[in-house]
């Protein structure tokens, strides 16, 4: 299963506002389309933005004027900020169409496409491997997750669902945790339907019952996805993931934060720099288009939160372990090259 895909010209996409219920794909034409997909949470998770916002310029490119290419490219680089994958994907693919012109963007849009999916695999492995390290006497364990880091979040196989799904396929998984994640439950309605599919043992739970959960000894580890790394280890990601660190270093469980080498940004020093995106009080005060609140109520709606780094035991990309336990950081040690293209 693919995500997203270039297919005949323009892009394809799994629409995930229809899941659990239904299959559906959306094919996108234009960048207009793209981003309105993208900000109705149709195609979401950072690293299939980044590959949307790749495709996106190869789209612009091949259909439009320069000047008016380079407009709509703008809005799509802007259509949500805090995952920093749909920047990086917008801007590879940018700098390509620069240098060659529309059939070099498309280049560039194709290989991180196929980058990603050779990071979710390496991913997974380094992944599994750190649990083994970690927890070296148990031989199968129940992890807890949160929002949606599967192959719906990326092309193939996903970040914190990757390393669960290999876990699962080398027998080691006991049960799969997966907090429903309010206010959209990407958790109930995308991460359980991805574990049905893998075949996964799994419960679903509250987002308040995370805590209770880890702290009396229900969970062997946390792991999560992230949608920005600072350079420092502090991690943006789907609001609640603070609270599961908190239980989690109070009940010394290991926490870890996987997501691919191009979440990390160098850019940012810390973690109160990250941008946090609120997505209006539409979500929060309604379900469904079923009014859930008094008709005059408005709400807070943040999309992220924030976890700092000593709450994290380590950073898992497809390059490397950042053992943020040991006070390793993410701006040491080597940098992989940028996308080709």
């Amino acid at each position: 299963m693919r995500t997203i895909d270039w297919v005949s010209g323009h892009i394809r996409l799994i629409d995930q506002t229809a899941l659990p219920g239904t299959v559906a794909y959306l094919d996108v034409h234009t960048v207009e389309e793209l981003v309105d997909a993208i900000r109705r949470l149709a195609v979401r998770g950072a690293p299939a933005l980044g590959v949307a916002g790749a495709m996106g310029v190869a789209l612009a490119a091949a259909n439009l004027p320069a000047d008016r290419a380079r407009e709509v490219i703008a809005t799509l680089r802007a259509a949500r900020p805090t995952a920093v994958n749909l920047a990086l994907g917008v801007d590879t693919a940018l700098a390509a169409f620069d240098r060659g012109g529309a059939a070099a963007a498309l280049e560039a849009a194709l290989t991180v496409r196929d980058d990603d999916i050779a990071a979710c695999r390496a991913m997974a492995r380094r992944g599994t491997a750190l649990l083994d390290q970690l927890l070296p006497h148990r031989s199968r364990l129940t992890v807890l997750t949160i929002c949606n880091t599967g192959a719906l979040a990326s092309v193939e196989h996903g970040t914190a669902l990757g390393v669960i799904e290999k876990l699962h396929a080398d027998g080691r998984l006991h049960r799969a945790v997966a907090c429903e994640t309010r206010p959209l439950l990407q958790g109930a309605r995308l991460t359980a339907w991805e574990l049905r599919q893998m075949g996964a043992p799994y419960d679903v739970i509250v987002d308040s019952a995370a805590a209770i959960t880890i702290l009396r000894g229900g969970i062997d580890a946390v792991l999560v996805g992230a949608d920005r790394i600072a350079a420092n280890g502090d991690t943006a990601n789907k609001i609640g993931t603070l609270g599961l660190a908190l239980a989690a270093a109070r009940a010394s469980v290991p926490f870890l934060v996987v997501a691919p080498e191009t979440t990390v940004d160098l850019e940012t020093a810390g973690g109160e720099a990250i941008e946090i995106e609120d997505r209006g009080s539409a979500e929060v005060c309604a379900f469904h288009g079923i009014r859930t609140t008094p008709d005059d109520a408005t709400a807070r709606n943040p999309a992220f939160d924030v976890t700092p780094a000593d709450l994290i035991t380590a950073i898992v990309t497809d390059q490397r372990v950042i053992d943020l336990s040991a006070n390793e950081i993410p701006a040491e040690g080597p940098r992989p090259a940028q996308h080709a293209g």
